[in-house]
């Protein structure tokens, strides 16, 4: 979620930036700082870190705001919406599934 600040910023400043949204529907780097101080979070803390309930439209989001955006389930698909994306001169995002 503090991906949508920058996303505001290069669409206002048409910044050639490429944004990868690893999208895994939960903040799993804070599960993990869970983990390295030895806690265990219960399902109510479980539930706060999921990302999941509404999705996050990404390819949306970004395209609100003018930005080109596109999703990728696979590698190769990433690979293609890489090369694409480094060849405009303009924001995009790509949300990749995982």
């Amino acid at each position: 979620m503090y991906t949508l600040q920058a996303l505001w910023t290069q669409a206002r400043e048409k910044l050639p930036i490429t944004t990868i949204v690893l999208s895994n529907r939960k903040y799993q780097i804070l599960i993990g700082e869970y983990r390295n101080v030895g806690a265990n979070p219960g399902p109510t803390a479980m539930q706060m870190l999921d990302l999941g309930n509404p999705d996050i439209d990404w390819v949306g989001a970004a395209n609100c705001m003018g930005i080109e955006a596109a999703r990728a389930t696979t590698l190769e698909a990433l690979a293609d919406l890489t090369a694409q994306s480094l060849a405009q001169d303009a924001p995009f995002l790509i949300e990749l599934a995982i």
